[in-house]
């Protein structure tokens, strides 16, 4: 069967959830806010960079979000690799899931407020959208008067105020066809250094995970995933997780622990 599988496996994909943030570190819903890698993120981007490195992997094309986590861990990784020159291409269609009015806010206080089964329907159901963010709200500004917000491909106006999972795939698709796929096709290995949930997203379009199941899709930051694609991009065996799997276990449980109103129990 191994066999078989590298004779229909035809191309590599890789995608990257970005190591921590700031506010992943204190469980902040973070979203479009512009924060900058942690000190243990930009670890986590270096040592991916090394692991990826020791497989003898190599990328044509690495394709980002426009928020600095997401460049910084492609450079960080690119540069633990000797890639620094790899074209790095960025568009806003890759960035995180837009939280809305959640934005800024401690995952476990608003679990203590509005209750853990709530969090999770807000983090993990593919079609509940939370409340949109306005004028008032303490981040509106800086997200929306950012420089970077003029350079999209729609009008500021139309950007999102928030979004569900299922909107985040349905503004990813446009550019994972139009761009993405031809240089997956003429035979580029692609490197995605994006966000947990334009990751999923992506993955639940290519695996075809279902509505309910991609709730329970958790994935850790700074931990590559490797996807073999036949010629039509359908995956040919499961995702796989590289590095340590006991790093990796323990990297998925404290994701799954940032909804919890007590994490660690």
């Amino acid at each position: 069967p191994s066999r078989c599988t590298s004779l229909m496996s035809k191309h590599k994909l890789f995608l990257l959830r970005h190591g921590e943030g700031a506010w992943n570190k204190e469980n902040r819903f973070c979203s479009w806010v512009d924060q900058k890698l942690s000190e243990n993120g930009v670890v986590e981007a270096q040592e991916c960079g090394r692991l990826l490195k020791e497989h003898g992997y190599k990328f044509d094309h690495v394709f980002t979000s426009i928020l600095s986590r997401s460049v910084q861990t492609a450079w960080l990784v690119l540069e633990a690799m000797g890639q620094e020159w790899v074209p790095v291409t960025k568009s806003w269609r890759l960035n995180e899931r837009h939280y809305g009015a959640l934005i800024g806010l401690n995952r476990a206080e608003m679990a203590q407020k509005h209750g853990e089964e709530q969090v999770k329907r807000w983090r993990r159901s593919y079609d509940i959208t939370p409340p949109p963010i306005d004028e008032s709200h303490p981040y509106f500004a800086e997200i929306y008067n950012d420089r970077r917000y003029d350079t999209c491909d729609v009008p500021k106006e139309k950007l999102p105020r928030t979004e569900s999972l299922k909107e985040v795939l349905e503004r990813l698709m446009p550019y994972w066809n139009d761009v993405i796929v031809p240089e997956i096709k003429s035979g580029q290995t692609v490197l995605i250094s994006a966000h947990g949930n334009s990751c999923r997203a992506l993955l639940k379009h290519l695996e075809g995970i279902s509505d309910t199941e991609i709730a329970s899709v958790t994935l850790p930051t700074g931990i590559p995933v490797l996807l073999e694609l036949d010629e039509n991009l359908r995956p040919v065996k499961p995702r796989e997780l590289l590095g340590d799997q006991a790093k990796i276990q323990a990297a998925i449980k404290k994701v799954e622990d940032q909804g919890k109103a007590n994490p660690g129990n």
